[in-house]
């Protein structure tokens, strides 16, 4: 059941980054219509799977596909 709702919330997550560019943890989530908790779910995923690219600068936090 977990593993499910990890590979929809990566599906969501990266149909964002898809349409939409390089975001932010709050635009992915607002985007995606998820929660924080389902969020770092789906990140988990698509780090492991290596298609996400994370750049920090300073405080921000920017996530794009690779």
């Amino acid at each position: 059941m977990l593993q499910e709702k990890a590979g929809e919330t990566a599906g969501k997550i990266w149909n964002v980054l898809n349409e939409q560019g390089p975001q932010t943890q709050k635009s992915i989530k607002k985007l995606a219509k998820i929660s924080e908790k389902d969020f770092f779910l789906g990140l988990g995923w698509l780090l492991r799977e290596d298609k996400l690219e994370v750049v920090e600068k300073g405080t921000d936090t920017t996530y794009a596909l690779k």
